[in-house]
């Protein structure tokens, strides 16, 4: 309700305390619009309206209103007002400073306008629940009140006051200070004539009197590194992808084929013309399309490519959750990249940070003066490992600012998935640190619940919100039930990176030959807790930096040897349960390890042997994506079965894949001496037909003999009364299809 003073002259009715002039000169004033702004009065018992307006440095103030120019009477410390009798708001004018060098600044006045954020959106956001919060903070351009404008919101609930600065007022934080609605610590204010490109900062003045010049945690766009300032953003793209999108929501991706190419855009390919840069994302969408259609990907994960003001970090340091890093393009770019990719039917995850975020000042850390986002004690709130600062999980605010950053990605960039990284750092309190350097939780336990609660509640929010979205888990422990359905006391992720399978794989893998039949476990135990959650095989970025050597140079042998191996462990990964990952390069069999600052060797795909190489990957990929028992039942603990498990003399393994119609066999030999006359016991008997030799001449490899076609023969092996007679080439993998 509005209260509407009455006074006994219009001289009194202009009249301010003095103490409220020195809080707005001071620009410490919680709550600007009680004063400045036009409001209405009641003057000798006729209604009326007191207009302020507020400059500093101005010597004069003028009021203009429709065609009359009036002069406002100087209240002192820069507040200016002027008496309008007989008038009712709403009313429209403009204020015009004049100033001692005879300069004049006219504009449309601020204090004028309704709040911007109504009372559900701080409701939500207070409670926790806000998933949409984008909507409602941050800078929004917008017509209100039949003004264009931008609407600027931001959460700074221990500031003393807040301004929003920028080119639009040179940068003056005393001018545009924003109001404290209520007790929800938002301050908003609406600038009429802001617009498309702006740049902006809020200026934050402490309890302490300090000022801080803060990035805005919601800005759709910001400055290319090293420029760290927020820019007001409209989209003005126009999608394309609704048969996509459509497709998206019908499909339950853990049933569907997923085979992932994992990116780094910056570093992927590099332009050269007259320098050297990274391409764009509108550069990027066309030459990847081709590259990994080729290749026969289903998706392409990209790195963070949330605004990171630390190059080196590869994107997982974030200082702009809500805004696609400019190095390469504008928020509109980044969605062409992403329509781009899914009107030729790839899938577009990213990675997602919210276990941690760095120290830049500029950025989250110490918002208002206090630990907002972060945690006060740095028992909680410091990461020992990477040097950055813990979200505060259990703070409501902090919630909704984190779960509706995830379902922003998916609902304006139209992304798909979403990896959250190091998710062991977030479940653990004890993660990284010593006795004594961690606080248990309340009931004296090192699981981290706010952070549990998070997770829940972000999983939660992508299935209500974005159906079709799913979520992956970079969980490096044993914790339990991590894709199990939050119903049932899970976290809720899609899938989870097997990072046991390849830590275990690939250290088998970099063993010579003749040592393999002693460590033949580190293949086979995987398989002891695969159905314990819906996995992903991922070799990732973190196994090919950092000393730990590329893909092709962890393989032992000759240079004919390391390429099997590639061919072998990459067949391996495809026809076992779960979905696929390879990081960049992997399909160039580059020598060197993978680096920020430099693209990949595309020079290498000219050589013969990297030429074979991929023709290989796209082959598996063919048959991947057209056997429907690799990847139709990967839930399903009957989609796989051991045919021999212990033929470790050999170093071989074979096992079969399934689903309703089809029935698949792989043989693998993890040595270079051929096996012919091999016996495998089948699961059917029948004919089969050769899906895939990974040893053929086309793909590099020795071109050993192997029969296209074949049948089981009555005679037993490994528990089965049937058994196929194959001739296994050195360091390859078939792989068969019953065909009747």
């Amino acid at each position: 309700m509005t209260v509407i003073n009455s006074y006994p002259s219009a001289s009194e009715a202009l009249q301010l305390d003095s103490d409220v002039i020195r809080a707005l000169s001071r620009s410490e004033h919680h709550s600007p619009h009680d004063i400045l702004g036009a409001h209405p009065v009641i003057v000798e018992g006729q209604q009326g309206v007191v207009v302020r307006g507020f400059h500093p440095d101005a010597s004069a103030c003028e009021l203009v209103w429709g065609d009359e120019v009036i002069a406002m009477q100087a209240a002192g410390s820069g507040v200016f007002a002027t008496y309008l009798s007989g008038q009712a708001l709403p009313i429209d004018y403009r204020l015009r400073f004049a100033f001692s060098d005879g300069a004049k600044w006219e504009r449309d006045d601020p204090y004028r306008f309704v709040p911007t954020v109504g009372e559900t959106d701080l409701y939500l956001f207070n409670e926790g629940t806000h998933r949409n919060l984008w909507h409602a903070l941050g800078a929004r351009y917008m017509q209100h009140q039949g003004v264009w404008g931008t609407a600027f919101a931001v959460w700074a609930p221990n500031a003393k006051r807040v301004s929003v600065v920028g080119e639009f007022n040179q940068w003056d934080g005393r001018l545009f200070p924003m109001r404290g609605i209520g007790a929800s610590g938002v301050w908003e204010l609406f600038v009429p004539g802001v617009g498309k490109g702006a740049i902006y900062k809020f200026e934050i003045k402490c309890q302490n009197g300090d000022l801080r010049i803060k990035t805005d945690p919601l800005a759709r766009r910001m400055q290319n590194p090293p420029e760290t300032a927020s820019i007001v953003d409209v989209s003005e793209f126009e999608w394309g992808d609704d048969a996509w999108m459509q497709k998206r929501r019908e499909r339950d991706i853990r049933r569907t084929p997923v085979s992932i190419y994992e990116v780094h855009l910056g570093s992927w390919m590099h332009v050269h013309n007259g320098g050297r840069r990274s391409l764009s994302y509108r550069e990027a969408a066309e030459r990847l399309v081709e590259h990994v259609t080729a290749l026969g990907f289903t998706h392409v994960e990209l790195l963070p490519i949330s605004e990171h003001a630390f190059y080196p970090s590869w994107g997982y340091q974030v200082t702009g959750y809500y805004a696609p890093t400019a190095r390469y393009g504008s928020p509109d770019d980044f969605r062409y990249f992403v329509d781009y990719l899914h009107r030729h039917d790839i899938g577009v995850i990213i990675d997602w940070v919210p276990a941690h975020f760095p120290r830049d000042d500029f950025s989250l850390r110490r918002f208002d003066g206090t630990a907002l986002y972060e945690h006060e004690d740095s028992r909680l709130g410091e990461h020992p490992d990477w040097g950055t600062l813990i979200f505060n999980y259990g703070r409501a605010e902090v919630k909704s600012f984190l779960i509706a950053n995830a379902v922003y990605w998916l609902k304006e960039f139209h992304v798909d998935g979403l990896r959250v990284d190091a998710v062991a750092s977030m479940l653990y309190l004890d993660y990284s640190r010593a006795h004594g350097q961690w606080v248990p939780n309340k009931y004296g336990g090192r699981e981290n619940l706010e952070a549990i609660d998070l997770i829940r509640g972000f999983n939660r929010a992508i299935a209500e919100e974005v159906p079709g979205a799913f979520s992956v888990a970079e969980e490096s422990t044993a914790w339990g039930g991590v894709t199990n359905g939050i119903e049932w006391g899970g976290l809720g992720f899609t899938f989870k990176w097997n990072m046991g399978w390849m830590h275990d794989t690939l250290g088998y893998f970099q063993k010579e030959a003749v040592h393999r039949k002693y460590h033949q476990d580190q293949l086979t135990f995987a398989m002891l807790y695969e159905n314990t959650e819906r996995f992903i095989n991922s070799i990732s970025h973190d196994e090919v930096v950092h000393g730990k050597g590329s893909l092709i140079d962890k393989m032992p042998g000759d240079i004919w040897q390391k390429f099997a191996n590639v061919r072998l462990l990459i067949a391996y990964q495809y026809t076992r349960p779960g979905k696929q990952l390879m990081f960049m390069g992997s399909e160039l069999a580059q020598h060197r390890e993978w680096t920020v600052d430099e693209s990949l060797d595309w020079h290498l795909a000219d050589d013969p042997r990297r030429q074979a190489l991929m023709h290989f990957i796209s082959s598996l990929g063919k048959v991947y994506k057209a056997t429907p028992a690799l990847w139709q039942w990967d839930p399903d603990p009957s989609s796989f079965e051991w045919i021999d498990c212990s033929d470790r003399d050999n170093s071989v393994l074979s096992f079969a894949r399934r689903d309703d119609e089809q029935l698949v066999v792989v043989v693998m030999n993890f040595t270079p001496v051929p096996r012919d006359n091999y016996r495998i016991g089948a699961p059917k008997a029948g004919n089969y037909r050769l899906l895939l030799c990974t040893d053929d001449a086309e793909f590099g490899g020795s071109g050993y003999a192997v029969p296209r076609e074949l049948a089981t023969d009555p005679v037993g092996a490994h528990g089965r009364p049937n058994s196929l007679n194959v001739n296994l080439p050195p360091l390859a993998a078939l792989v068969l299809v019953s065909v009747d």
